[in-house]
This record gives structure tokens, C-alpha cells and sequence, in this order.
């Protein structure tokens, strides 16, 4: 990581993601779990109010909030950060990942109070239309990363297409808050500054068999499961060659517009 000593991190939060009803909906489907370099993962609650569980909103402002402190903080979220180069190509964007986040507000304003991602798909709100894709389009990434679905592949067990088009207006939110603190990785570069915070797109299946459930229903392990990989990654020095995965130049150019699992090499 451009001669980052390891560990690179203070802390290391991991968060299973939801894209059920709206942005300000508490949903039991999104949890969080936080760990520190000398502690393993304990799972955050959301702040006290009349929501018993976390929201699409809150879960951003709290990512604000931690990412503009001290410590060093790599944060892994379960969805896809980008779409398949196909999708660029049909819709005729450029290869740039912001300007493609930009975009895709405009036609899916899921961050919008009582906006579900199913009302952008039908029309209600939105455009949609006029950004979609094909559930045979796979990034890269998810082909590597083999049982990885498609982000367009809506409505079957296991899907990640909802909470990714739900996600993705947060990620412009925390670029537009929080700036240069954060490395948003890889399309910020491969190689992370010194210093600097990253967030990054996880595959909780990859870990979630290697700790122990503990009692925790399968949301709360697979945020727990994040957490405690990146933490282990980093602690033992195996981080490195997972933020340098093994591909071709051309593969390197592809993801830099479709974006990377981190774990996979």
C-alpha cells in the first residue's frame, strides 16, 4: 500500500447493507460492527430514538461522523460500488466512477425520504429506464469472486441489486462530506496514502464461515464477519496483497471503472 507499515488501521467497521423500503426506514437487515486494532468487533447500535434499528441516513452520518476523527478507519460495505463496463458502454458514460455516481442520482434518487428502490424500477420516481441493466452483466470482480450475483440481478435469494442501488447515493454523500479524508478504493487509486481512511466494497460470504456465529442471527455475523477479517488482514500483514489482487493491466483498467471486492485476489 505505497509503503504503509502495517497495521494501517485503528479501526475497522463492517456493515451488511440493506436496500428494503426507504432511506429513513429502521430496518433489521442493517447492521454494524466495529472493531479496534487491540479489540475484536462489537456490534454498533444506532443512536437512542424511537428506531430500533439502524437507517440507510443514519448509518451515513455516522460514517461521517467517524471517518472525520483521528483514527484510521477501513470500512467495508456489502454491495456493489459500480456497474459493469457494459452498462457504460450502452448508456455511452464515460469510464470515470464519479462522474458515473453523479449520474446515476440523477435517474435513481433512492437517498429521497420515502422513495423505495422499487419505486424508481416502476417508474414513480425517478428515471430508471433510462439507466438499467441486464442481470447477465457481471463486473469482473463478481465473475472472479465466483457465487457473486449480478447488481442487476433484482428479486432472488441473495441479491445484492437492491442494496446496491440503494447504497450507492451514500457513497456520493460520503465523497461530497468527508473528501480527501477518504480513499475510496481502488477508484481512488490502488495504492492508499498514508494516513487515510478507505472504504471499500466486501463479500461477507468469503468470511462468514471462518468465525463463530455466537448467537448472532446471519445479518449481525455477516457485519461481524467484515469487521473481523479486515482487522485479522491487517494485524497479520496479509492486507497488502489483498489491495494489490493479481490482474492484468487490462483487468487493472477494467476494475478502476467497475470497482473490486476487497478479498479477492
Amino acid at each position: 500500500m505505497n509503503g504503509i507499515g502495517f497495521p494501517a488501521f485503528d479501526r475497522y467497521i463492517g456493515i451488511d447493507y440493506s436496500g428494503a423500503q426507504t432511506p429513513t426506514s429502521s430496518l433489521k437487515g442493517l447492521r454494524v460492527n466495529m472493531a479496534e486494532r487491540a479489540s475484536p468487533p462489537v456490534e454498533v447500535l444506532p443512536p437512542p430514538s424511537p428506531r430500533k434499528y439502524w437507517t440507510r441516513r443514519g448509518i451515513a452520518e455516522w460514517l461521517v461522523e467517524r471517518l472525520c476523527e483521528e483514527q484510521r478507519a477501513l470500512v467495508g460495505i456489502d454491495h456493489g460500488f459500480s456497474f459493469p463496463l457494459r452498462y457504460f458502454e450502452i448508456h455511452r458514460l464515460p469510464p470515470d466512477w464519479p462522474a458515473f455516481l453523479d449520474d446515476f442520482l440523477r435517474h435513481w434518487p433512492t437517498d429521497e425520504d420515502n422513495t423505495y428502490v422499487d419505486f424508481v424500477r416502476e417508474g414513480i420516481r425517478g428515471n430508471g429506464a433510462a439507466r438499467s441493466g441486464n442481470p447477465r452483466w457481471r463486473r469482473l470482480t463478481e465473475v472472479r469472486a465466483g457465487g457473486a450475483k449480478s447488481v442487476f440481478h433484482f428479486d432472488v435469494q441473495g441479491a445484492v441489486a437492491k442494496s446496491t442501488h440503494a447504497g450507492l447515493p451514500w457513497l456520493y454523500y460520503l465523497r461530497r462530506q468527508v473528501g480527501d479524508r477518504v480513499h475510496f478504493w481502488p477508484f481512488d487509486g490502488w495504492d492508499v496514502p498514508p494516513g487515510r481512511s478507505v472504504i471499500a466494497e466486501v463479500f461477507p460470504s468469503l468470511w462468514r464461515h471462518g468465525f463463530e456465529h455466537e448467537g448472532r442471527s446471519r445479518d449481525q455475523h455477516d457485519a461481524y464477519s467484515i469487521a473481523a477479517w479486515m482487522r485479522r488482514a491487517d494485524l497479520d500483514g496479509s492486507l497488502a496483497e489483498f489491495f494489490k489482487p493479481s490482474l492484468t493491466l487490462a483487468e487493472r483498467t477494467v476494475a478502476e471503472v467497475e470497482g473490486w471486492i476487497l478479498g479477492i485476489k
